[in-house]
């Protein structure tokens, strides 16, 4: 049994998210590698100790730096804010060391690209944390599109909407900077279900919009929503939608896809579920069907042998766990790499050009 040693960097939100991930995904998956909780770092000695005592850590530290380099931790996992990314992932990658980077993979695209040089240079495994994308619904559609289940597809909607900015009094770090506008913090996840489903865009339409100007007192520098329309380089049409201020949604990453031959929707607010309509039968018997998850849909059965019990969020971050240790144990790489995470951040710079030129832009140009 091959045992490899896990530093986490960030012990908040996303932090505990893969601790508890790591720490689980041997029982679930049997993986041929077994993780060891070694280190988590945090901004203080109290915090990184209180981390590393809740969740299971053998040491902590609040200097990401000798986490890296601890000969200990053979594989770290980034979950600090996204203007940490660049330094510390070039930092670990020089160290020889695989690489799971919590999106987006940085605050800009020279931070992207610098990213991916350095992982192909090391040669080592390394991968984005699209968690959504994983749910047994999603590769379920995914895997339904692959056998050309409703046909040529010809048009796509895709949405990440959420309320937790919805109201105007709420401000802080979140209101500053591009990188944590929507389209940097929320947009990724969507974009990155795009590329999954429909493959590469190669044009695209877009307007941001900053709808409340000013948040706690100081002025609001970044966008609180974003549509686009958009040309994949199949030749089929889309839309996207994204928002922090929709009041409501609580977890709107949802999408449609029509074909020639049915119809596909999805909304993570019911993710266990997955809606299918196929152009077959009688049209008086025709109408979409409701499919809840079960063992016969990927990812599933490690977790639970009844159908229609689902799967959680926690779950995500599981399999992707267990996709990270499938990459460093046979040294192939699993997609979301980090070449995924700079295509996700290349969308998300033409949506930024194409709303300040108010024109239509490639998508190679970015």
């Amino acid at each position: 049994m091959s045992e490899i040693g896990i530093g986490i960097i960030g012990g908040g939100y996303m932090g505990k998210a893969h601790a508890v991930a790591f720490g689980a995904v041997k029982a679930v998956f049997d993986t041929a590698l077994t993780p060891r909780l070694e280190m988590v770092c945090a901004t203080s000695p109290e915090s990184a100790e209180k981390y590393r005592n809740t969740y299971g850590f053998a040491r902590a530290t609040d200097d990401w730096r000798v986490l890296v380099d601890d000969p200990k931790v053979e594989a770290v996992v980034i979950a600090s804010p996204q203007a940490t990314h660049r330094e510390i992932a070039l930092a670990a990658f020089a160290a020889g060391k695989p690489v799971l980077c919590e999106k987006p993979l940085g605050t800009s695209m020279d931070d992207s690209r610098a990213m991916v040089d350095a992982a192909t240079q090391a040669g080592v495994a390394n991968m984005v944390g699209f968690n959504y994308i994983r749910t047994p619904a999603s590769q379920y559609a995914r895997q339904l599109l692959a056998e050309g289940r409703i046909g040529d597809v010809i048009w796509f909607r895709g949405e990440m909407t959420e309320d937790f900015f919805a109201d105007p009094a709420i401000g802080g770090w979140r209101a500053q900077g591009r990188a944590n506008g929507c389209m940097g913090d929320l947009a990724p996840h969507m974009i990155n279900a795009a590329h999954a489903l429909m493959g590469p865009i190669k044009s695209l339409c877009a307007v941001t919009e900053t709808v409340h100007k000013t948040r706690d007192g100081d002025a609001v520098t970044n966008d609180d929503l974003a549509q686009m329309m958009c040309r994949f380089a199949s030749g089929a049409q889309g839309h996207m939608f994204f928002s922090r201020v929709a009041m409501g949604r609580k977890m709107g990453y949802a999408y449609e896809i029509h074909g020639t031959k049915g119809h596909i929707r999805f909304d993570q607010e019911d993710q266990n579920a997955i809606h299918l309509y196929l152009a077959e039968g009688p049209e008086a018997e025709r109408g979409f069907r409701k499919i809840l998850t079960g063992p016969n849909h990927p990812d599933y059965l490690p977790f639970c042998q009844g159908p229609g019990h689902g799967t959680g969020y926690n779950d995500q971050i599981i399999i992707e766990a267990k996709d990270f240790l499938t990459a460093i144990a046979t040294k192939t790489p699993v997609w979301p790499t980090f070449q995924e995470g700079l295509e996700v951040n290349r969308i998300v710079a033409a949506t930024h050009a194409s709303s300040e030129r108010n024109a239509w832009v490639q998508v190679a140009d970015f």
